[in-house]
């Protein structure tokens, strides 16, 4: 089946709950979807591309967009919340910890910030002099126990900090073609890591 109503890029799509779904795009609207029907129950403007989304629970999910914000979202009201949290470059990605406690954010100023949703604040912030988002769609993400993140980098490294702060390592391929690392995802149940990068090429890293 195809949803069709975005007018722009569709950059993200996520599970609300089982029945629904909810995307987000470059035509700078959110939109929910209804499974079983197969239609679009609600549009949400938000006013500026969105690049990625999470959802938290079966009514709420978060987005970051190109105007710098994080927007906080629950489909029970028309608007987003109060409490957005503006950073210093486009957003180009989220990630929520497993527990539901943490937010990461890739930003385009070439840093990754940890915010507490209990506090709707930044709590930490990962950055590295080599270190450089090497696209607006850049990924980042949680290990498994979400003690550590892993990002790609505009050299076709992968880096990997440990949450509370240091950059526990750098992986990168000696054959590999330098081409920008643009998402990377860790296997649910152990250390292996995949990374994709703009030149078409997809990488397994063992014990990352």
């Amino acid at each position: 089946h195809t949803l069709t109503g975005h007018s722009g890029k569709v950059l993200a799509a996520k599970f609300l709950g089982s029945a629904f779904l909810v995307t987000g795009s470059h035509d700078r609207t959110l939109k929910i979807w209804d499974l079983k029907n197969r239609s679009c129950t609600e549009t949400k403007f938000a006013g500026s591309s969105c690049n990625d989304l999470v959802t938290t629970d079966s009514f709420s999910f978060i987005s970051g967009h190109v105007d710098k914000k994080i927007r906080f979202w629950d489909v029970r009201t028309a608007d987003c919340t109060a409490n957005d949290i503006p950073l210093q470059g486009k957003i180009t990605s989220l990630d929520l910890s497993k527990d539901g406690k943490f937010l990461l954010s890739c930003v385009r100023d070439d840093t990754i910030n940890l915010l507490d949703l209990r506090q709707n604040r930044i709590v930490r912030t990962f950055r590295n002099d080599n270190f450089k988002v090497g696209c607006d769609w850049s990924r980042v993400a949680f290990s498994p126990s979400s003690s550590r993140i892993a990002a790609g980098s505009a050299d076709g490294s992968v880096y990997i900090w440990n949450i509370n702060g240091p950059l526990e390592t750098v992986l990168k391929d000696p054959n590999g073609s330098g081409a920008a690392v643009t998402a990377v995802s860790w296997h649910p149940f152990s250390s292996t890591l995949a990374s994709v990068d703009r030149a078409k090429k997809c990488t397994i890293w063992s014990n990352a």
